[in-house]
């Protein structure tokens, strides 16, 4: 299943942007970035089978194992992308909450674009190696 990061605003040379590229790096799953104008930009439907989780202060608070989880299931099921897209400054429309697969959360706090950017990064990678039964996710 290929991870599809869809992200408003250009990440650049930053400390975030190498711990995406560290993570992307790592990653044994087919991963895909794109970049859209801090502002507009349009987010083209895919023609395969997939999800679009959105990245929202209201979202779902999902451990670890559970987001692991979540897409062992799709990718037994046959989803072929899952779609995660950060939205811009002002978030996401009520519409695209509304036709989102998921709406997943990093807790209450809001973070930094780019922070968030490489967390997710991080926490993809962390799922596929649960579901790889890799050590790197150690949970008590």
């Amino acid at each position: 299943m290929l991870l599809h990061v869809i992200a408003h605003g250009k990440i650049g040379r930053s400390p975030e942007a190498e711990l995406v590229a560290r993570y992307q790096k790592r990653m044994t799953w087919p991963v895909k970035m794109t970049e859209l104008p801090d502002s507009g930009g349009k987010i083209r439907t895919a023609a395969t089978p997939s999800k679009t989780i959105l990245l929202d202060e209201r979202g779902k608070h999902m451990g670890s194992a559970e987001l692991a989880e979540t897409m062992g299931i799709w990718r037994d099921d046959g989803i072929r992308e899952a779609r995660f897209i950060l939205g811009a400054a002002d978030g996401h429309s009520k519409k695209d909450r509304a036709d989102a697969d998921l709406l997943l959360g990093f807790g209450k706090a809001t973070w930094p674009h780019l922070l968030a950017r490489a967390m997710l990064m991080e926490q993809l990678y962390r799922a596929t190696t649960i579901l790889a039964g890799h050590p790197y996710h150690r949970s008590g």
